[in-house]
């Protein structure tokens, strides 16, 4: 793996589309060495061609999956902890339990499995200045009809970030939530593949894009290791 020895490396899992595949391209701009991690590997070898960077075949609920990551990286100075989604808008008496496991294993447990896996080498960073970028939402904040899994799993990703926050790693951890953001993938995702259900979300709509997301985590990934930015909640102008 041809990681080179004088750049900083990021690690942004869920690489292969939307914002983690727009914050990868962002952090490279910067000149991050990226590790793209993700399942869908044809995707993630053009990005990494693309951006001069590394890819990784990652399942996040997979533990050996996880474990190879972090067994092939000298050294990490950045994780964004972007793995994750969306099943389904029934109501909670109609949800499928397996549509709740898909999603806390995936957003929740997925985040702390990558995050054990690598601490200690964000540990290591020079001066302490390795960080965490763990992708929230604002679902994790306000409770919306038909996303109680969704909500609890966001939800607990803030569990996450504070735990860490308050654990003293002498690694700084920021938690991005975004609101309305119109990535065609989690969409699809959510209305298992209605793509007529998934665009009409964003119709007539406001949205961010994933590359407005990608600006934060760019901006957060350039502040001095003195800096933390605790919670940054990112939203369109028309959404209160």
């Amino acid at each position: 793996m041809a990681i080179p020895a004088d750049k900083k490396v990021a690690v942004v899992t869920g690489a292969s589309s939307g914002i983690g595949e727009a914050s990868a391209r962002a952090l490279a701009s910067d000149g991050w060495h990226v590790v793209v991690a993700a399942r869908r590997m044809d995707r993630l070898e053009k990005l990494a061609e693309d951006i001069g960077g590394t890819a990784v075949q990652l399942d996040v609920t997979d533990q050996k999956s996880v474990d190879a990551l972090a067994e092939v990286l000298p050294r990490v100075d950045l994780l964004v902890n972007n793995a994750g989604g969306a099943k389904g808008l029934e109501p909670l008496a109609e949800t499928k339990i397996e549509d709740w496991q898909w999603m806390f294993d995936t957003n929740v447990l997925g985040t702390v499995r990558v995050t054990q896996a690598l601490l200690s080498k964000l540990e290591a960073a020079p001066e302490n200045s390795g960080l965490i970028i763990n992708m929230g939402s604002v679902a994790g904040w306000n409770v919306y009809e038909g996303g109680a899994a969704y909500n609890n799993a966001k939800h607990g990703v803030r569990v996450i970030s504070r735990a860490l926050r308050i654990e003293n790693h002498n690694v700084r951890v920021t938690e991005l939530d975004p609101g309305r953001v119109a990535t065609e993938e989690f969409s699809l995702n959510r209305f298992r593949g209605d793509a007529g259900k998934a665009a009409a979300v964003y119709d007539g709509e406001v949205n961010l894009t994933a590359e407005d997301i990608a600006e934060a985590v760019r901006w957060v990934a350039s502040l001095p290791a003195h800096f933390n930015i605790d919670v940054m909640t990112l939203k369109p102008r028309t959404q209160s």
